[in-house]
């Protein structure tokens, strides 16, 4: 993009948007093709950096308080339909990088997926990390949201992350820091996990992969993989489970639009055409106010709702 007119796109976006980049930055850019619902609306800025020494030489010169959101795989994630505002950072390539360290340790790009950090382990003799090939999405969203699946979650294997706060400036945060919960960690809104440590422990190779082939034929069966989906829509309360709540309270197969609730496993909605996002945001509150009105249990969204409504 010219630098002239990327300057006055920034001016009109109504902040002060640093041009001068290595990598791709993008004005008014949709978003929909990148988030597994393909739906929702565009992004005032994407930016994906060339580097991290790229990402935070721009985010120190934000203007403050501009809206930063870190985009990963986009499988956790509804946008809505008015758009993101601010800037939507997106890890690409230069942040995919899954490296084996010594004592069972592995190194990993913000931007590299599971599957790929799992395989590496897997190749390296490294167990511990095979839930990893359950969760669609990249590493910097796991460490984010505390990922997890198959009685695993990123708690249990994380030793440390490099995460560019607002402002711009770099830190390696041990797991501690992080304060970690149910799906959820302290890091504050519009920092970036550009890279992590994960540990595991001594492992047979053909034993790790049969567990990792066992886990990706569990989701194969039990879950809409071949749809355009989000994954769990909501967390599991409490000694309970989302989705038999969400039965329970004979939403299975309910519709919104185009928008609806899986008949094959309850806790995902899917789009099965050409549904917008408030549909499926729709859906999701209509379902959390039938199993409260059932059950008495008000579900949680563990799928991330971001943007303009």
């Amino acid at each position: 993009m010219n630098s002239m007119r990327q300057a006055d796109e920034a001016a009109a976006a109504g902040g002060a948007i640093p041009t001068d980049v290595r990598g791709a930055l993008k004005a008014d850019a949709p978003l929909a093709k990148l988030v597994w619902f393909k739906s929702g609306g565009k992004a005032d800025w994407l930016f994906e950096p060339a580097d991290t020494e790229d990402l935070t030489t721009f985010m120190s010169r934000l203007a403050p308080g501009t809206p930063v959101m870190a985009l990963g795989l986009g499988s956790n994630l509804i946008i809505r339909d008015g758009g993101v505002p601010g800037v939507v950072v997106r890890l690409g390539k230069p942040f995919a990088s899954v490296e084996v360290k010594r004592d069972c340790v592995i190194e990993c790009g913000g931007g590299a997926p599971g599957i790929l950090v799992a395989s590496q382990a897997r190749d390296a003799g490294i167990a511990g990390l095979e839930f990893l090939r359950g969760i669609p999405g990249t590493v910097g969203g796991f460490v984010r949201m505390n990922g997890g699946a198959y009685g695993r979650e990123v708690a249990d294997i994380l030793v440390d992350c490099d995460v560019v706060l607002p402002g711009g400036t770099l830190v390696t945060l041990p797991v501690e820091d992080l304060d970690y919960s149910y799906r959820h960690s302290r890091l504050p809104d519009g920092a970036v996990v550009v890279a992590a440590r994960l540990k595991g422990v001594p492992g047979d190779p053909a034993e790790i992969g049969a567990e990792m082939d066992r886990i990706g034929a569990a989701r194969e069966q039990s879950q809409p993989l071949r749809t355009k989906t989000g994954g769990s829509t909501f967390k599991n309360p409490e000694g309970g489970k989302a989705w038999q709540l969400v039965d329970e309270a004979g939403c299975r197969g309910l519709t919104m639009g185009d928008a609806q609730v899986s008949e094959k496993h309850t806790n995902f909605l899917i789009n099965k055409g050409e549904a917008t996002s408030a549909d499926i945001e729709g859906l999701g509150e209509e379902v959390r106010r039938r199993v409260a009105e059932k059950t008495g249990v008000t579900l949680e969204w563990e799928i991330k709702r971001v943007g303009r409504w």
